[in-house]
């Protein structure tokens, strides 16, 4: 559970994070990206854990806002789930079509690259 709200709040924070505060953006650039404990961000900005704590959930509170409102990461997700499944379809059916398997795989990088 605690893997999957990692990853989720990492995602959200590749999308969103041009929208935060400079403190907002560091306290979970630090946490997250960089796996410092509440402690070690708290010392680096001298502040008390606690606060520390409340800003990085606060955060994640406009996170999870953002996403609600706006949705990018859902529809990116969308979109590569469907880029698999073509690349899928084109692997088993068209694997000898050399023009389509670099389209395909365009699209897949172009993908990967937002």
């Amino acid at each position: 559970m605690e893997i999957e709200k990692n990853n989720r709040v990492n995602s959200l924070f590749e999308f969103y994070a041009p929208l935060l505060t400079k403190k907002q953006y560091h306290y979970l650039q630090l946490y997250y990206a960089d796996d410092y404990s509440l402690g070690e961000i708290a010392a680096e900005f001298n502040v008390s854990r606690q606060a520390v704590y409340d800003n990085i959930k606060r955060t994640e509170k406009i996170l999870e806002a953002y996403e609600q409102k706006l949705q990018l990461y859902h529809d990116f997700q969308i979109r590569n789930d469907a880029v698999d499944r073509l690349q899928a379809y084109v692997q088993a059916h068209y694997r000898q079509d050399q023009q389509l398997m670099q389209l395909v795989g365009e699209l897949e990088q172009d993908e990967a690259d937002e």
